[in-house]
């Protein structure tokens, strides 16, 4: 019986893997929910383990849930249009100008959204610009691929961003602002690393001077704004969303210092900015039960169910034996060694697992409390940057393949590894070093 359990858990997760990879554009939470009823169905997880996952998850799925409304009432405002019109205007014609806005573009959106979501608002503009300025497919790929790694990698800095990052902080009982705290230095040195190294890969190839856009037209679909927000009050008005949007982020860090639930404070700043959008464009709130995608909130939990499984059939045991003497060294290899295994684990597995099973082994190796943090925000790490060496390291960079080829540029996974392949290891093992070090001298 119990190996039958066995062979029930791992064959679910795997088919669940198997078909996100194989069917990218099809919705996650699908195969996802399946898997997680075979599981259930094997006994790996009990009804009682039901309520200690909702626990988990619910807390970071209502939070990444409440930031995607705000992004979507952002849409309405005409903002990300009016932010891709800024970045053209601010390139000045230069191609290496443009290079640098577009990652910091793409980093912003990270920021102030979530990761997936900035590859859903990036990608599709970025896309158009580059199509209406008739470059080469080859001179698309630098903006492209490097915002759509800087987009990623960039939900590392603040846990915030990234809805398997909370979940992580969940299960080690680690609060946001400590998160940030120890981690916004070293990840962010590391972006700037990255950065860097895709501009040296990429300087032959970008464009010196850009062809004039003629006709910009913003994308279809996209809600025109009422007259206080067009001519010269439309800077303004867009200055003032940002600033409250800038506001709210940082009103989750205060809340988790203070010890208020962080969701609340995500739900209150997203219904503060629907009742703004209700004012001024005359937009009820009811039309985000239509666009909400509440499908994270059944992902999130499913995909945690056929992890716990996994927890419970002896995996993170194993990993426990292997990896506890490396990571109970000290800071550097707890830093290093935790780092490097949940990037392997992401790039065959995908991070969303990866970060799961690496935390939860953590939480099983009886670490002093610092070392337990450190090789934990090591472990998001190698779950946001390490997991881009490879395209199914994240669902965000298989919706970003998805994406471009549906907009005409074709780029196979050896041209994406020739890329990720110089960067992305060294820039790994850099900010995990630089984490290590921060930490010992800093906490």
């Amino acid at each position: 019986m119990h190996d039958f359990m066995v062979l029930i858990t791992v064959c679910s997760f795997l088919f669940t893997l198997g078909f996100i990879y194989w069917r990218p554009h099809i919705n996650e939470a699908i195969p996802a929910t399946v898997g997680a009823a075979f599981v259930l169905l094997s006994g790996s997880v009990t009804l009682a383990d039901l309520g200690q996952i909702t626990e988990t998850v619910s807390g970071a799925a209502i939070t990444i849930i409440a930031t995607i409304v705000m992004a979507i009432v952002l849409e309405s405002f005409g903002f990300f249009y009016w932010a891709a019109e800024l970045l053209l205007a601010k390139a000045k014609g230069s191609g290496i100008r443009l290079f640098w806005l577009t990652n910091l573009f793409c980093f912003l959106m990270t920021l102030f959204v979530n990761n997936d979501g900035s590859i859903l608002i990036t990608t599709p503009i970025l896309l158009l610009l580059l199509r209406h300025m008739g470059l080469k497919t080859a001179q698309k790929i630098p903006y492209l691929l490097s915002g759509a790694l800087i987009a990623t990698a960039s939900s590392a800095p603040i846990g915030v961003s990234n809805i398997v990052n909370l979940i992580a902080l969940k299960i080690v009982h680690m609060d946001l602002y400590l998160h940030t705290a120890m981690m916004f230095v070293p990840a962010m040195l590391g972006l700037v690393l990255l950065a860097l190294l895709l501009f040296a890969t990429f300087y032959r190839t970008l464009p010196r001077k850009l062809p004039p856009i003629a006709g910009w037209k913003l994308m279809p679909g996209s809600h025109p704004l009422k007259d206080h927000a067009h001519g010269p009050n439309r800077a303004k008005f867009m200055r003032n969303i940002l600033l409250f949007v800038f506001a709210v982020r940082i009103s989750l860090f205060i809340a988790s210092y203070i010890h208020f639930p962080v969701p609340l404070m995500a739900v209150i700043g997203s219904a503060a900015l629907l009742a703004w959008r209700w004012i001024y464009l005359k937009i009820s709130p009811a039309d985000m039960l239509k666009k909400t995608p509440w499908y994270i909130l059944l992902f999130a939990f499913s995909m945690y169910v056929i992890i716990y499984g996994l927890n419970n059939i002896g995996l993170t045991e194993w990993l426990i034996q292997m990896f506890q003497p490396i990571v109970s060294g000290n800071l550097l290899n707890a830093s290093v060694g935790m780092g490097i295994l949940v990037s392997v684990l992401s790039n065959l597995f995908n991070n969303h697992p990866a970060l799961m099973i690496g935390t939860l082994t953590l939480t099983g190796m009886e670490l002093d409390p610092l070392t337990l943090k450190i090789a934990y925000l090591a472990s998001v790490i190698g779950s946001d940057i390490g997991s881009l060496l490879l395209p199914i390291g994240t669902l965000a960079t298989l919706m970003w393949m998805h994406m471009i080829r549906k907009g005409g540029v074709y780029m196979t996974w050896g041209d994406y590894l020739k890329v990720t392949a110089l960067v992305i290891p060294v820039t790994v093992i850099f900010t995990l070093a630089l984490l290590s070090v921060w930490v010992y001298w800093v906490f």
